[in-house]
């Protein structure tokens, strides 16, 4: 049965509150406890919510969302289980001097500590986005091409499938001194 015209099934519904309630608390960091402080439920209800083992009602469902400052369909909304991200289909950013195109690969929610994109650094350009904030780390992987990285004073040589993890609140600069496009996987995880 497609998912498009499946009837409102309850049980599954409260599942998916739950498994979705408890991965939120467990990135945060917080205890049902904390959760039960911060959302004025308590924790033997958050407990059986989280279990799925409680349809909670809407009321209980807007104290959540509140007490987590989330959207109310963050809780609510079926995940995709599969997303396809299509190089060149979808938002793009472009740096200020447009040496790099960078594409967004996945829409995260807004308790993500993650995000995902695909770059493309032009032939002989620099791409220089100077230091992020304090307690983001970068993964980046050449996935074709040749990259020089230069991380506050230090330069780093990086060929196609090499991978380069560092703090992204230092000075860092892209530079590609060949005559062909560098693509780039980012990986930007935030403290």
């Amino acid at each position: 049965m497609s998912r498009d015209n499946h009837h409102f099934d309850a049980a599954r519904l409260a599942k998916q509150v739950g498994e979705t309630l408890r991965s939120i608390r467990r990135e945060r960091g917080m205890s049902l406890q904390n959760l039960a402080e911060a959302t004025e439920v308590s924790k033997l209800t958050l407990g059986n919510i989280e279990r799925g083992e409680a349809n909670p009602s809407l009321s209980v469902i807007w104290k959540i969302a509140n007490g987590l400052s989330i959207p109310i369909s963050l809780l609510v909304k079926e995940p995709e289980e599969v997303e396809i991200s299509r190089k060149g289909v979808g938002n793009k950013v472009v740096s200020e001097n447009k040496a790099c195109t960078l594409e967004p690969m996945f829409n995260m929610p807004a308790f993500a500590t993650s995000e995902i994109h695909r770059a493309f650094l032009k032939p002989n350009s620099i791409y220089s986005p100077g230091a992020h904030q304090p307690g983001v780390i970068e993964y980046v992987t050449v996935m074709k091409g040749e990259l020089s990285l230069v991380i506050e004073n230090e330069t780093f040589s990086l060929s196609e499938f090499d991978s380069i993890k560092f703090n992204g609140d230092r000075n860092h600069t892209y530079i590609n001194s060949t005559s062909s496009t560098v693509v780039l996987h980012f990986v930007m995880t935030y403290a």
